[in-house]
């Protein structure tokens, strides 16, 4: 997972990829340290997604492109186009479920 600390950087990514997933954390928040990892992880089977992670704390503006209201937030993007979104608890197992539907639907 590339971490990014420039929005402009994040939007170009999010408009250019096929299939993009977007982690947005902040340092203080627990449930983020425990999550990464398991999405990190989650990440390896699928190589065609591109991955970013963006700091809340450190991009403020984050907040409000993204409509984040709590962290951790999971968001899935095809083109720009919002697909998923998954905030605070991530069911991981549900995730992977709806990675691998989109996977395959790209690669029909």
């Amino acid at each position: 997972m590339n971490k990014l600390d420039n929005l402009e950087e994040a939007r170009r990514t999010i408009e250019k990829e096929q299939l993009s997933l977007v982690y947005i954390s902040q340092p203080a928040c627990s449930v983020c340290h425990g999550l990464k990892p398991q999405i990190e992880e989650l990440l390896e089977s699928y190589p065609d997604i591109k991955a970013i992670h963006l700091d809340a704390t450190e991009i403020p503006e984050i907040s409000g492109e993204f409509q984040v209201f709590t962290v951790p937030v999971v968001l899935v993007y095809s083109e720009g186009r919002e697909l998923i979104r998954e905030a605070r608890f991530v069911p991981v197992g549900k995730l992977d479920h709806q990675l691998g539907k989109l996977q395959d639907a790209m690669n029909a």
